[in-house]
């Protein structure tokens, strides 16, 4: 796996209100993306969109899914 650093500076509006993040690695970054996902989709709609992604990667080696304990 790589060891990758975020350099961004996010704004995101929306009727209600906005916000900015400033993730600093792909993990925080993640976070936000879903949070923003589901602010517009509703989580229904954003975990549909999330496991598409997820079914993309799912037959490369390195990202299979990890077992239950």
């Amino acid at each position: 796996m790589a060891n990758v650093t975020v350099d961004a500076d996010i704004k995101a509006k929306w009727p209600q209100g906005q916000c900015s993040y400033s993730p600093g690695n792909p993990e925080e970054l993640a976070i936000i993306a879903i949070d923003l996902l589901v602010k517009e989709l509703g989580t229904p709609a954003a975990l549909s969109f999330i496991e598409q992604v997820f079914g993309k990667y799912a037959a490369e080696p390195g990202h299979q899914a990890a077992q239950p304990a």
